[in-house]
Order: structure tokens, then sequence, then C-alpha cells
């Protein structure tokens, strides 16, 4: 429902990963079609400029997906860095890894002159697995400049893109009504995971940062989507501005200590039980096989 009158409502900051291309191809689709149907809607809603996060090596696999990244830019939309091949960092040196995000700056450079695009969201959310990978790669991210992308709100909405791309190509209707039904189902739960999280936490809704992927679905679904938060009480606003809250305060400043970089690791830090952890309603790998 809607914020209570007299109440602020709740923050969230839409996110996207994997720009320029993400998952399957639907039979009759393209990645540019698909990030016009991504910008409409936001500039239909009057969202805030949001930030996708780029992996330069799409513009190589799929060279017809390039021109979304000028679409998106031509709307207000801003770009960051995802990696150039979207390593795992907890599967890979902390040498190499610099070296595959150094990689994708030229890109981001292009597309972003005279703006901010020194945003990182980590592949995978994989920030090193150990303390002594992370603390390098935050003391390497602080030289370079960049602030972290945190995430504290995702209901797996990767997911369902493959599975819609397999409906689609056999015009499974069924199908696709099962996954757009589990798809909003699936954003729905996570609202509540987050938020009884943060009111554990700190007896207040933090402004939330939600990670999302330029797929198919995602591109089918956002109105809807949209819909659902706002009716949820929440008002749209830009990563930026979330991330001011007291909880991101060693993401935009990755020369700080080591602090919790999501709500479940601040609930075990803390010792406080997890909330049920939502999963999809159904499985997603069955649907249109």
């Amino acid at each position: 429902m809607l914020a209570p009158a007299g109440l602020p409502a709740q923050e969230i900051a839409f996110t996207w990963d994997d720009l320029p291309a993400h998952s399957a191809l639907p039979p009759g689709e393209s990645r540019v079609e698909i990030g016009k149907k991504l910008i409409a809607a936001m500039r239909a809603a009057n969202m805030p400029p949001v930030y996708g996060f780029v992996n330069g090596i799409q513009t190589e696999r799929e060279p017809l997906a390039t021109p979304m990244l000028q679409d998106w830019r031509d709307a207000g939309f801003l770009l960051g860095n995802h990696t150039w091949s979207h390593p795992n960092l907890n599967q890979q040196a902390v040498e190499l890894w610099e070296q595959d995000l150094e990689k994708n700056e030229p890109l981001l450079q292009k597309y972003m002159p005279g703006q901010d695009w020194r945003w990182l969201r980590y592949p995978y959310l994989g920030e090193g697995d150990t303390k002594e990978k992370r603390i390098a790669v935050r003391q390497m991210l602080a030289k370079r400049g960049y602030k972290i992308a945190t995430v504290t709100m995702s209901f797996g909405d990767y997911m369902y893109n493959e599975p819609y791309a397999r409906c689609v190509a056999k015009n499974d209707s069924a199908g696709i009504a099962k996954l757009e039904t589990a798809y909003l189902d699936a954003a729905r739960a996570s609202i509540e995971f987050s938020r009884a999280m943060s009111k554990a936490l700190y007896s207040r809704d933090i402004p939330y940062v939600l990670l999302m992927h330029v797929g198919a679905l995602d591109a089918r679904m956002l109105p809807r989507l949209i819909e659902l938060y706002r009716t949820s009480g929440f008002r749209f606003v830009r990563l930026e501005d979330a991330e001011k809250d007291s909880f991101y305060q060693s993401s935009m400043d990755p020369s700080l200590a080591l602090a919790p970089d999501s709500l479940e690791e601040a609930m075990q830090l803390r010792g406080l039980p997890l909330p049920p952890r939502p999963g999809p309603s159904i499985d997603v790998n069955a649907v249109c096989q």
C-alpha cells in the first residue's frame, strides 16, 4: 500500500547490471528493443537517472547490442563499471581482476564524458573470498576513485529471463503467465525480507539499492514491477542519494575499514536471526522445457 499520509515514503534506487546484453534473447527481440522498453518504462514513471553497469565484452560478443548504451545515455541515464568480462573476484587473483576492471574504463569514458562513471558493481556480488583480498581490492578501488554500488534488495530477476526466452520460442502463453506471476511474487517477498532486516537492525527503513538485470522478461515486466514498488510505499531515488545513508558509508569510501556489505552480513555480525529467505515460488528451470 502507499505510505500513510504524513509519513515519508521508503526510498529505493533501481540499478541495472549486464548492459548491453543479459541472458537469452527471445526470438523476434533485440537487445536495443529491450533497452528501449526499459528506458520507456522508467521515463513514464518519472524515475530519476539510474545507473546501468556495463560489461564491455558484450559489445564484442554482440555488436548489435552496442547502440543500447547510447540510447541509455541519450535518455539521461548513467553508466558504471561491472568489469569487462564479469569475472568473479572470489575466484580470481586481485591483479587479474584489476586488469579486467581497467579494461572496461575506456568504454565508460567514451559514453560518460565529464560524468561520474566511477561506480562499481561487483560481478556476482563477489568482493573477495578472503579478508586480505577484500582489503586489497578496496584499497585499489579507493586509489582509482571508485564507489561501490552495494545491493540491499534483490529478488533473483535474472533467473526468469532464460525460461521466458524458451516460452516465447514455444509460443507458450501459459508458461509466460506462470513466470510473470512468480516474478512479481518474488519481488514482493524480497521487499518484506529486506525491510524486516532493516527494521531489526536500525528500527527504520534504510534507502534500498535494488539489483536488476537488462533481460527480456525484465523489460516486459518493468511497468508492473514499478507499480508494485509504488503501491508498496516506495519512491524512487538516485543511487548517489540512497548511498548517502550511513549504512553505505564504507561503500562510498572504500578507503574506510571493512564493514558489512549487505543487510544479511550486518544481521550476522550482530548475531540477529535472519528472517525466512524467500525463493522462487516455482521451479523456473522446469518452465517451458
